[in-house]
């Protein structure tokens, strides 16, 4: 008799140790090198939260320069491929993201995690820069990752508050334990290919609606609904009809995803600073209504807001567009893929898993 064990989805499923980063769905907490995402988003840049990935330590204060300056040099590399590139040709982000991304040769250059990372960022603000009409703006080696991707989309240096929120989600999005995308990088490194490849790859994987591509219709929703006194009608004719609550239940999570509380957090910090969207109320009477009638209606499973909640109200606050969402997950997610190709070729193998042949017999 057959006992091997089938998981379609992989769930519980090991296939690696990692120092990277650990997703408690129980306890709702997400851990990334020995840090709680908590304690890093909104006080740690995102060049330091990139070398705490690729070093496994954060830098001492001060002491993040040379990590800046690998970045600003890959985009500086990656802008000079940009014409031959051609984003502007497509009419998705994530096409144009993955198309240009293919273009990188390993051997010239594009073989370490601040060129991949640089050149992502590039890439993806040259996308939204053609598709608003507009010409790819050059990077500057002075600024920040996170303000220098907002001021080549814009075309101006972004207020330090709108600089501040997006580097705040960058950092909180970065990693997320062995998700679909990161498995897929890790797949093609284990193969032994370059890194672009596995880079390309993952790309692929973060374009799929049922990975990376639902911040948007969250914004949808909160218009259709419009007014928080509007928010527990609303749910509840959705529910009615069998139709799903946008930015509510994880696949992991049993609790409240910990990613959408920081990402509220910056909100508030950016409503302080005079910058809002007029979204924060509405989307937090609309999670108040969803969690009650979530659990109502299904009381026996575990559906409170996650990542994508509150990351459409935030990217929209910063003044990306909708089209800019998954694009500018990537920017932030690419440091974890790199980490994650780096421990991968060093300690993985070749990741060869079963199938189990249900066709007909021979």
């Amino acid at each position: 008799m057959d006992t091997t064990v089938t998981r379609s989805g992989l769930e519980g499923v090991v296939v690696a140790d990692t120092r990277l980063s650990e997703v408690d769905g129980e306890r709702g907490r997400l851990v990334v090198a020995g840090h709680d995402i908590e304690g890093l988003a909104g006080g740690t840049s995102f060049e330091a939260l990139a070398e705490l990935l690729w070093t496994g330590a954060l830098p001492q204060a001060g002491a993040q320069g040379r990590t800046r300056e690998a970045l600003a040099e890959g985009r500086a590399r990656a802008f000079a491929r940009l014409e031959a590139a051609g984003p502007g040709r497509f009419a998705d982000g994530m096409d144009a993201l993955r198309a240009t991304t293919a273009q990188l040769a390993a051997d010239d250059g594009f073989d370490t995690p601040a060129a991949l990372t640089g050149a992502v960022a590039v890439f993806a603000a040259a996308w939204a820069r053609v598709r608003a009409g507009g010409r790819p703006v050059a990077p500057d080696r002075s600024l920040p990752h996170a303000a220098d991707y907002l001021r080549m989309i814009e075309g101006e240096a972004p207020t330090p508050a709108r600089a501040a929120a997006l580097e705040a989600y960058l950092v909180t999005v970065a990693d997320h334990g062995m998700n679909a995308s990161t498995f897929a990088a890790r797949v093609v490194a284990s193969t032994g290919s370059d890194p672009v490849s596995a880079i390309v790859a993952a790309i692929g994987a973060l374009k799929g609606p049922l990975h990376g591509g639902a911040p948007g219709p969250v914004l949808d929703m909160l218009d259709a609904i419009g007014e928080p006194d509007q928010a527990a009608q609303w749910v509840e004719a959705e529910l009615a009809a069998g139709r799903r609550i946008m930015g509510m239940g994880h696949r992991i999570y049993r609790v409240r995803d910990p990613r959408a509380a920081v990402l509220e957090a910056a909100l508030g910090r950016l409503e302080q600073a005079g910058v809002t969207g007029g979204r924060l109320a509405l989307a937090r009477a609309v999670e108040r209504a969803a969690e009650g009638a979530l659990r109502a209606k299904y009381p026996d499973r575990a559906l409170a807001a996650n990542v994508e909640f509150y990351t459409a109200v935030l990217l929209d606050a910063v003044g990306l567009g909708r089209t800019a969402f998954s694009p500018t997950f990537a920017v932030g997610r690419v440091a974890g893929w790199c980490a994650h190709v780096l421990e991968q070729r060093a300690t993985g193998r070749l990741i060869r898993p079963a199938s189990r042949y249900v066709g007909p017999p021979g």
